[in-house]
């Protein structure tokens, strides 16, 4: 059992593996995150989830979102005026980068920063910018996936996500989990007949064809990567869910589950 003080309250747990964020909000206390996902590991990337840990005489600032919960009789502070100010400067930039994004625009109006205070030389030339590099979506196609379709690129203020050579990954399984994750809404996905666009990423993917109904249902390689990492047998790709679960009924209903031994009715 650890026991730990969060903004004056004694707070204990003997949850393994647990950390500041996720204990601050099991426990009703908000922390801001652009880049935390509880299906992920943590990254750290935002920055704006820092607090301030204190045991004996050291204070120091952390990112809560990967800092364990390990040590007993710490004291933590989620909201100072330094770490107000440390998040002020954070979305002040994220501003300046992404300025027509909702989310980013809430949480900076929330904090007071309501203008970008950079140097107009310092600001990009292109104000559609909707990635906050928060590194989502790379993290969920490497961790949950399995594949490494796309990657951060460059360094500095050209760092961006980007697939190899800014063309289509063969290891993309179309799965689309990347946009699933993204915050901003920068990864866009669109469906038109058997074929299924992702962008930024310049992916083109073909959609299985129900063999009952007709329609467009699951990328191919996404199917035939399930398939190979779940064991499934291969009439699982030819219908869409909702004809597999209309033939699984009928099949249900012709056979006798009430024996001892499942038998086909007569």
């Amino acid at each position: 059992m650890v026991s730990i003080t969060i903004n004056g309250r004694e707070i204990k747990t003997d949850q393994e593996d647990i950390t500041l964020l996720q204990l601050a909000r099991s426990e009703g206390i908000g922390i801001p995150t652009l880049c935390f996902h509880k299906a992920l590991l943590p990254y750290g990337a935002c920055r704006l989830c820092v607090v301030e840990v204190t045991g004996g005489q050291n204070t120091k600032i952390v990112n809560s979102c990967a800092y364990p919960v390990r040590e007993d009789g710490i004291s933590v502070q989620t909201n100072t005026p330094k770490l107000k100010q440390i998040r002020k400067n954070i979305l002040e930039f994220l501003l300046a980068r992404c300025p027509e994004i909702d989310m980013v625009k809430k949480m900076a109006s929330g904090l007071g920063v309501k203008e970008k205070r950079l140097p107009e030389k310092s600001l990009p030339e292109d104000q559609t910018e909707e990635c906050i590099l928060c590194g989502l979506c790379v993290r969920v196609c490497g961790e949950v996936i399995g594949k490494e379709a796309i990657s951060f690129v460059h360094r500095g203020a050209e760092r961006e996500v980007a697939a190899p050579f800014y063309s289509q990954s063969k290891d993309c399984v179309g799965c689309t989990a990347c946009h699933f994750v993204c915050p901003t809404g920068a990864i866009k996905v669109k469906e038109s007949g058997n074929k299924r666009f992702i962008s930024p990423w310049n992916t083109e993917i073909t959609l299985v064809t129900c063999e009952m109904c007709g329609i467009s249902f699951a990328p191919e390689n996404s199917g035939e990567y399930l398939q190979a990492k779940l064991g499934l047998p291969a009439e699982w790709l030819k219908l869409c869910p909702q004809c597999r679960r209309k033939v699984a009924a009928e099949t249900m209903g012709k056979y006798d589950f009430t024996s001892r031994n499942v038998i086909l009715k007569k």
